[in-house]
């Protein structure tokens, strides 16, 4: 599920797969405004919605050893996901013109938070537009690869070495597009469809175990992807 849980070869893009259409209609735009607001919202943070910045400088502050103020931050956006109502205070995160349940964006704002932070922590600069696609990239798990083949970008060993490529803004346009249709269309045919009619009134709710459970997939992932520099 949504990139998790595969073998190693599953990096490659498998026959009969098809390829992520970048199109510059209304879906497209979406997906793309989808991507952009998770870097914007999840990376800088929005009003009560702490950005990836000062949760990275509270943790260390708390733990000065970084891999022991990485665990607490996975543990606390463990509980975050967990919880109901934590986007509440964010604005017009969730009634943009994707239809995603708002847990579901909630649960994908959370994750690009905790993995900008783990990388802000390594050593990364979160300023930077590589990083900042290659933080998104980590959300898909062993879909990366494949979006990025697709997208026409060359995987280099791990998603860190994205911003060592100064990529131009256009070709990280493609990249963040691309995920934001992975993320739509997985959301869309898996937890929708799979959970919506289990749960009433929660809109494809995916529920508060499998939430963690996704997280900390992503966590690992992002601790593989950034390397302490």
């Amino acid at each position: 599920m949504f990139g998790f849980g595969r073998d190693k070869n599953d990096n490659l893009p498998a026959k009969g797969n098809q390829p992520v259409k970048l199109d510059s209609g209304p879906m497209g735009a979406s997906a793309l405004g989808f991507a952009e607001k998770l870097i914007a919202v999840g990376i800088d943070g929005k009003a009560t919605f702490d950005s990836a910045e000062k949760v990275a400088a509270k943790a260390l502050q708390e733990y000065p050893d970084p891999e022991r103020a990485i665990k607490e931050i996975i543990s606390d956006h463990r509980r975050l996901s967990a919880a109901n109502g934590f986007v509440t205070g964010i604005g017009g995160f969730v009634t943009m013109a994707v239809a995603l349940p708002a847990n579901v964006a909630g649960f994908y704002l959370l994750s690009t938070r905790m993995v900008a932070a783990i990388a802000r922590i390594r050593g990364y600069d979160l300023k930077d537009p590589g990083l900042r696609s290659a933080i998104l990239l980590t959300l898909v798990g062993a879909d990366a690869s494949d979006i990025m083949s697709k997208a026409g970008v060359v995987a280099t060993g791990r998603l860190a070495g994205l911003a060592s490529q100064q990529l131009p803004p256009p070709a990280l346009m493609v990249v963040n597009k691309a995920v934001g249709f992975r993320l739509i269309g997985q959301v869309g045919e898996k937890v929708v469809t799979r959970f919506g009619k289990a749960i009433p009134f929660a809109g494809g709710f995916v529920g508060a175990g499998i939430d963690v459970w996704m997280l900390h997939k992503v966590a690992d992932n992002a601790k593989a992807q950034f390397p302490r520099r």
